[in-house]
């Protein structure tokens, strides 16, 4: 059955969603609910086909949900609203894992063919929002050198939020105390810190570990 999801915090928003998309050929359900609180609440139980996310919303927000919702479950797919063009939201929906964004003043047909693109697996993003992308990639390399930390070097911080010695990072990653160490040294002088507390706590700041 495939089903859609509509998250806003506006009830007359909502329900003009729903009966739009309701309309879309082999859409057979459509729920709605009002806080990105709820959707991920909800969606491991529900596990809809596609989630229509409102971007700004009181309390957990859906730039935010979505990063959320996108890395418990991975093959989600959000499609953005906002209300307004926002360039730099969209951008960071879109690194956050959405599938696209729409803004509310769509045309019905506008919304319907939105909606069947991303249910057959397609994105809804247009190739000025990819060359947006791309220059906040490289710009936040060029500012950030932590943004160039490898993946081992991510799972020896991993490692290290979690309380574990070097040893134990070692024998969980399959490698020697000794090159663990070489990683938390390059880890270390990546983030601009001198020891693992300063590390694990920027490591949170900046996102790398949960």
């Amino acid at each position: 059955m495939t089903t859609v999801l509509i998250c806003d915090d506006h009830r007359l928003v909502r329900e003009g969603l729903k009966h739009f998309v309701e309309a879309v050929p082999g859409v057979q359900r459509v729920e709605t609910a009002a806080s990105g609180e709820e959707v991920l609440a909800r969606y491991d139980l529900e596990r809809p086909d596609l989630v229509l996310m409102d971007v700004q919303m009181p309390g957990l927000g859906g730039l935010e949900a979505t990063r959320r919702l996108v890395k418990l479950h991975p093959d989600a797919r959000v499609i953005m609203l906002t209300a307004a063009d926002d360039r730099d939201n969209v951008v960071t929906a879109v690194a956050n894992g959405a599938t696209g964004y729409l803004l509310k003043d769509v045309s019905r047909e506008e919304l319907c063919a939105a909606v069947a693109s991303a249910l057959a697996g397609q994105d809804l993003m247009a190739p000025s929002l990819r060359r947006a992308m791309a220059e906040r990639a490289a710009s936040s390399r060029q500012a950030d050198p932590s943004a160039n930390l490898t993946e081992r070097e991510l799972q020896v911080l991993r490692g290290m939020s979690q309380g574990k010695s070097n040893a134990e990072i070692g024998r969980s990653l399959f490698l020697s105390e000794d090159t663990v160490k070489t990683h938390a040294r390059r880890l270390f002088r990546k983030l601009g810190v001198n020891d693992r507390a300063q590390a694990v706590a920027l490591g949170f700041r900046r996102g790398f570990v949960t």
